[in-house]
């Protein structure tokens, strides 16, 4: 693994999305022994800061044409309110790279409609907030075949997801990683969802 992720930020960028995620990936704090924490790395088209829907300014770390995909396990695409705007056309271009070469990607909300409008999604197993609003969204999209009604969708490298469904987001991104251990991601994921407090225990079990 290369311990890096890329994470696409921009304005009006969804930021409770992928709050779980990088809270986890960045401590490693329920990691399998011996493995690092992930670095997370900041992508802006260019350098000023954008503002998140939530009001928070983030200052990119690195700007579009400074990306390496040769140094990265993944790039995730948050939601946000522009993602059929022409502006993110260039992380898109980057999204099919990472698709060919591998490279996990994983989007979330907003950021589907931008890959189904440039045809990404038309030959693979997704989903997004709802089909018929895809279609809607996407008048060029023509992977209906391909929808799938869960909360989130893997399909080799590539994972998508509903706007509702940040937790069942992280936990494809986390197990498509390797970096949980299958006990771990399931007390973690069976603790965030149902609050009940037997699992917080099992996950520290399965930490030791």
């Amino acid at each position: 693994m290369n311990n890096t992720v890329y994470l696409y930020v921009f304005d009006s960028m969804a930021d409770w999305e992928i709050g779980y995620v990088t809270a986890e990936l960045n401590s490693g704090r329920y990691f399998k022994k011996g493995l690092s924490p992930i670095k997370i790395v900041t992508v802006g088209i260019d350098k000023t800061p954008i503002t998140t829907m939530g009001g928070l300014k983030i200052q990119p770390d690195i700007k579009l044409d400074e990306c390496s995909m040769a140094s990265i396990d993944a790039l995730i695409l948050p939601g946000g309110d522009t993602w059929t705007e022409a502006i993110h056309q260039p992380i898109i271009k980057m999204a099919e790279g990472c698709l060919k070469e591998g490279i996990l990607v994983a989007a979330i909300c907003g950021a589907t409609m931008g890959l189904a409008q440039a045809g990404i999604l038309n030959s693979r197993s997704h989903t997004s907030n709802d089909l018929e609003y895809l279609k809607m969204i996407c008048p060029t999209y023509k992977g209906e075949a391909y929808y799938k009604m869960g909360a989130a969708v893997t399909d080799g490298s590539l994972i998508t997801a509903s706007g509702v469904a940040s937790l069942e987001f992280s936990v494809h991104i986390l197990k498509a990683l390797g970096v949980f251990s299958s006990k771990s991601l399931e007390a973690w994921y069976s603790l965030n969802k149902t609050r009940e407090p037997q699992y917080y225990y099992e996950l520290m079990d399965s930490i030791q």
